[in-house]
């Protein structure tokens, strides 16, 4: 593989210009087809076989009219008793006309008729059926209905509208471009050149913009969640920026060493390029892999921002030279400019040394000049002490890092899982306005009420079996009230409104649910289901939560299975998957403790607590694995490439460390600043989603890699490189350390060859 990319690279800066126009013209052509053929967003969480979906396909067989998006507009009046009088009652009749006449409503039920009314005649629910879901509404049609009730606020009354139809996609906005703006600062330091962090950042950016034009330019033909594009987008943009200056951090030291700007890109390509293409392996299949646990929209979001991250591999490993070739030593500070060839065709590219990467010594020392040299072999910096601390201390360290981690991860044992709901949503947006109102004038339960569909053969069935189904629910702890029966037009199926006592993502609505259907599954001659919101949001975590631990052992075992084809080692994967799982549980339990218990949920701006949405702990397992298999591959790598090359076991741990410190924390932190933009976005969602990420980086990175890891690999000494010899001659040998390309050149240089 290092041969392979070493002749890409090399090629992609010749061709440099070629390279650069078509990945405008493929820019430009994706953002053209994005344009013409995007697609809406979902917003639909639900999944095929769970009995609230086959409530939710009889309901749309049986009752077409009452299969679209439905919204609840709450009314409050100025005093109680207000809506029993006349003129209240004429506000709220006027309200319901109102609302049946909305673009796309197909009508609006009279809460005095419905019985919708609370027991102080000052609260009311409007309920408004609309013909399409609530993907199909429209922007204006959301618009108009948010806007309802204006007539009767003038009054005194307090109309919030809510429902199912104000569901709409998160809007990316300018909060995440600080994320951004932190990383260029982290380039900019890391780098010492403003040139080597522009490069870099445009093309990430171009790759991340490619990616995502991709992406929409494919939503016309499948189905994506509106929470999909945004995942997409923190991986495209950190993963990006990751791949491109490990890839320039590696160039610009071979520079140093004294290698022409094509035989540095070679090189860089080569040797960083091949961990980049086995990093962003890993990312891609463990997101590829959430298919396995069967779940559409789950699978359409792995699949998406695994695409982003192909692109980003691809982007790093061809249009990343051929930008290094115009830049040529500009990626270097000033200080060090003068010491290195400047641009492609220089004469220290024609030595010998350039070509078989002899130190700067041998040929091009009047060239490379003495402080250059010094910057390529300075040991005494925070990397290599911090190495040799970590490794003197070993016992120490680990200790400390394993009961650290462990104490965060305890609250993960409380951890609860569900799908958003509005009594959750930002404080002051009219989705929690509603809620709140709601809540106030009649209890939690009214927020998410259930729907039972009772089907029979006949409606002589059915409707012999509707008695005993709604004593069977009213007898069930926890049900607040059973609405009267609605029947289709054939009498074969009813529906039967059920109010909790307690709210959507309570406990006790849930142990009422499965009750619910323990009591009514064995009503002999009628089907009887469950479904609502939330129901559907049970039905889908517990989905999810049987799935976790498949997929988890999925990756674990996936980890251990490549590190080993990688490093060729047994203890090395095994560490790294320990590791891993360390990270993960840590995670796991931050998040709980901020987004679920609330502690310090003032600092990310949560409003209210509440449990972690369903998808995010798999999605997390499939993410943090990925990203901290690039941790390990981009420090491990170079000590297995300094022990292949001679070095001991000891002095390899602490030069891979020494090398690669500042650069994976520069990729940390720039990771961390690309999610923590997220957290700024009030959707709890996408802020859990980008809280949980950032802080797994950090664990990872700083913690995991950068001292559990080095501290293990000194106490293991040569036994972390042990492998048996007939799994030797079984694997493959994929050279990420560069080995044989450092046979190849050796061999180029011998015979002459160019």
């Amino acid at each position: 593989m290092a041969t392979l990319l070493y002749r890409l690279g090399r090629g992609a800066l010749r061709r440099r210009r070629l390279v650069v126009t078509l990945w405008l013209v493929a820019l430009i052509g994706l953002g053209g087809a994005a344009a013409l053929f995007r697609g809406p967003t979902s917003s639909d969480f639900t999944m095929r076989g769970t009995e609230s979906q086959e409530a939710l396909d009889l309901l749309a067989k049986e009752f077409p009219a009452a299969s679209g998006a439905t919204g609840t507009i709450a009314v409050k009046a100025p005093a109680d008793g207000q809506l029993g009088t006349p003129a209240g009652q004429a506000v709220v009749r006027e309200l319901v006309q109102e609302a049946g006449t909305l673009p796309g409503a197909v009508g609006a039920v009279d809460p005095f008729q419905a019985g919708a009314v609370s027991p102080n005649a000052r609260y009311a629910l409007v309920q408004v059926q609309f013909a399409g879901g609530a993907d199909e509404v429209t922007d204006e049609q959301r618009e108009a209905y948010e806007k309802v009730g204006e007539r009767a606020e003038s009054q005194g009354y307090q109309i919030a509208p809510g429902g199912e139809v104000l569901n709409a996609e998160p809007e990316v906005g300018s909060t995440e471009a600080l994320g951004v703006l932190v990383a260029l600062i982290v380039l900019v330091v890391t780098f010492g050149s403003l040139v080597a962090a522009g490069m870099t950042m445009l093309n990430a950016l171009i790759g991340v913009g490619a990616g995502m034009a991709g992406l929409y330019a494919l939503s016309a033909v499948i189905d994506l969640t509106s929470t999909a594009p945004i995942l997409a987008l923190m991986l495209g943009l950190a993963v990006g920026i990751d791949y491109s200056l490990f890839i320039t951090s590696r160039y610009r030291q071979n520079l140093l060493s004294g290698l022409s700007p094509e035989e540095a890109v070679g090189r860089a390509v080569g040797t960083a390029g091949s961990a980049v293409v086995f990093a962003g392996a890993t990312v891609v299949i463990a997101l590829a892999g959430l298919a396995v646990v069967n779940i559409p929209f789950l699978t359409v979001m792995g699949l998406a921002a695994a695409g982003t991250v192909t692109v980003a591999v691809l982007v790093a490993i061809t249009l990343q030279p051929a930008l290094l070739g115009f830049a040529g030593n500009r990626v270097l500070p000033r200080r060090l400019r003068a010491a290195v060839p400047a641009k492609v065709g220089t004469p220290a590219k024609e030595g010998r040394s350039a070509e078989v990467g002899t130190s700067a010594g041998e040929g091009t020392s009047a060239e490379v000049g003495a402080e250059a040299a010094a910057a390529a072999e300075d040991r005494s910096g925070f990397g290599f002490r911090w190495a040799r601390w970590v490794t003197r201390l070993r016992i120490p360290v680990i200790l400390a890092g394993l009961l650290g981690l462990g104490l965060l991860a305890v609250p993960t044992t409380d951890m609860r899982l569900a799908l958003p709901d509005a009594g959750t949503a930002p404080v002051g947006s009219p989705a929690r306005t509603s809620n709140d109102l709601i809540t106030e004038g009649f209890g939690p339960g009214f927020t998410g009420r259930l729907v039972v569909v009772v089907s029979g053969d006949s409606a002589e069935q059915a409707a012999a079996a509707l008695p005993r189904v709604t004593q069977e629910i009213q007898g069930t702890e926890g049900v607040l009230a059973v609405a009267p029966p609605q029947l289709s037009p054939d009498g074969r199926t009813a529906l039967l409104a059920v109010i909790p006592k307690t709210g959507p993502t309570d406990q006790a609505t849930e142990t009422m649910v499965h009750d619910i259907r323990g009591a009514v599954g064995g009503i002999d001659g009628v089907d009887v289901l469950l479904t609502g919101v939330t129901a559907i949001g049970i039905d889908v975590s517990e989905k999810l939560a049987d799935a976790l631990p498949v997929y988890l052992l999925l990756v674990v075992g996936l980890s251990v299975l490549l590190l080993m084809l990688v490093f060729r080692s047994i203890l090395v994967p095994v560490k790294a998957a320990l590791g891993f799982l360390l990270t993960v549980a840590a995670t796991f339990g931050i998040t709980v403790a901020v987004f679920q218990q609330g502690t310090l949920a003032d600092l990310v701006g949560l409003d209210t607590p509440g449990p972690l949405i369903s998808f995010l702990p798999i999605l997390l397992i499939g993410i943090l694995f990925g990203l901290a298999m690039d941790y390990e591959v981009f420090l491990v790598s170079r000590m297995r490439e300094d022990f292949v090359h001679g070095d001991t076991a000891a002095q390899a741990t602490i030069n891979g460390m020494g090398h690669g410190a500042r650069v994976v924390t520069a990729a940390a932190l720039i990771m961390i600043s690309v999610f923590g933009g997220f957290v700024f976005l009030d959707d709890p969602v996408i802020k859990s989603m980008g809280f949980a990420l950032a802080i797994g980086v950090a664990i990872d990175a700083f913690v995991v890699r950068m001292t559990i890891v080095p501290a293990v690999m000194s106490l293991l000494g040569d036994k972390a490189w042990w492998l048996p010899r007939w799994l030797q001659r079984t694997l493959p040998n994929v050279d990420i350390e560069g080995e044989g390309l450092r046979a190849h050149l050796d061999e180029k240089a011998t015979t002459g060859a160019r």
